[in-house]
């Protein structure tokens, strides 16, 4: 009995532990730091499909790609403000090293260059490793559920920027 109440409390814990992985990935991603982003996977190898963004079998590319478009400002503003909220993680350790989750994604995204806004909703389908005593994930695959594309009005103001700097 024993035994099994402390597998039970290290399962638990080990499955929080991804969560706070796939929470840390989506604030890099919405950050934007390449850095935090990139240590969210495993060293090579990493299996990555973010459909119209490519598939990869590596996590660099994609590091590229996410950086590129991240970063990009003109007159030192940013030019893509992302928001990713997830939810109803369902993860399941499959070995003491291994463990599958899927996610649900509602995505938010301002491009200033189109004066877009897009929302997105979708299922994250993820594989996780124990690496250098992490948690990683070695495959990221996102298939979107619907995807809305609208103007933003003429009359929009966007503020970047932390709330003490926005407000007067």
């Amino acid at each position: 009995m024993v035994d099994d109440l402390a597998q039970r409390i290290d399962t638990i814990e080990q499955i929080a532990e991804i969560e706070r992985l796939k929470y840390r990935y989506w604030r890099a991603c919405d950050a934007k730091d390449p850095k935090t982003f990139r240590e969210c996977f495993i060293r090579s190898g990493a299996r990555i499909d973010y459909g119209p963004l490519g598939a990869f079998d590596d996590v660099e590319p994609m590091v590229r790609i996410f950086t590129r478009i991240a970063l990009h400002t003109v007159d030192g503003k940013h030019t893509v403000l992302d928001m990713h909220h997830g939810m109803h993680p369902e993860i399941t350790r499959t070995g003491p090293e291994t463990a599958i989750g899927r996610w649900t994604l509602r995505f938010r995204q301002l491009n200033l260059i189109e004066r877009t806004e897009t929302l997105t909703t979708g299922e994250y389908d993820d594989e996780y490793v124990i690496e250098d005593g992490r948690w990683r994930m070695s495959k990221c695959h996102f298939t979107p559920t619907w995807s809305l594309t609208r103007p933003l009005p003429a009359d929009a103001v966007i503020v970047e920027g932390t709330f003490a700097e926005v407000m007067p």
